[in-house]
């Protein structure tokens, strides 16, 4: 099974390094010296990196055969892909691979469907489902512990607790402006 692991930035220096975006949260087994990686398009690889460091936060990465700016640049924007075992588990507890939650089912803790997982965004902030619903529109909801109770792969299930509002156009209105609003009425 094939995982993009990370996308090509801007080129950095004039020795042939490049910022990456990382997409992974196992870089240092991903992105580690040696790995040979497919690449998107794939006229550009693969590509076999030669070294790895952080500068500024960022990941710059060398690959073989690359060795000026110019080689650099034209990598731009390529998306770097690695061949994993689709039986392969993350190492964290509570850790999945965007893989395993596709097309699961999502279910409030009640039993109500919500739809089913199309895509995850991920976002610097939190990652989110796109959730399907059964009529065909689209629903965002956070992946974060308190939402998303549980992860069943056996079962295909994702369920969740969400708040007023996230699914449904019951919302809640807790502003203080508004409460004061309606003091003043009275």
């Amino acid at each position: 099974m094939q995982l993009v692991v990370a996308r090509i930035g801007r080129a950095h220096g004039i020795k042939g390094e490049v910022t990456v975006e990382v997409r992974t949260d196992e870089p240092e087994l991903r992105l580690a010296p040696g790995a040979v990686l497919t690449t998107d398009p794939a006229a550009t690889g693969p590509l076999t990196i030669e070294t790895g460091r952080v500068h500024s936060g960022r990941l710059l990465l060398r690959f073989e055969g690359v060795k000026d700016r110019t080689g650099a640049e034209a990598l731009r924007n390529t998306l770097l892909i690695a061949e994993i075992d689709p039986e392969e588990l993350p190492e964290g507890e509570d850790e999945y691979y965007d893989h395993q939650l596709m097309d699961l089912d999502v279910v409030t803790v009640d039993g109500t469907e919500v739809g089913r997982i199309t895509e995850i965004s991920h976002l610097p902030s939190q990652d989110l489902f796109i959730v399907e619903r059964p009529d065909g529109s689209e629903v965002m909801i956070p992946f974060v512990e308190e939402i998303v109770t549980e992860i069943d792969l056996e079962e295909q299930k994702a369920v969740i607790a969400p708040p007023p509002g996230l699914i449904d156009d019951r919302a809640e209105i807790a502003s203080a402006r508004d409460e004061s609003a309606s003091r003043e009425e009275s």
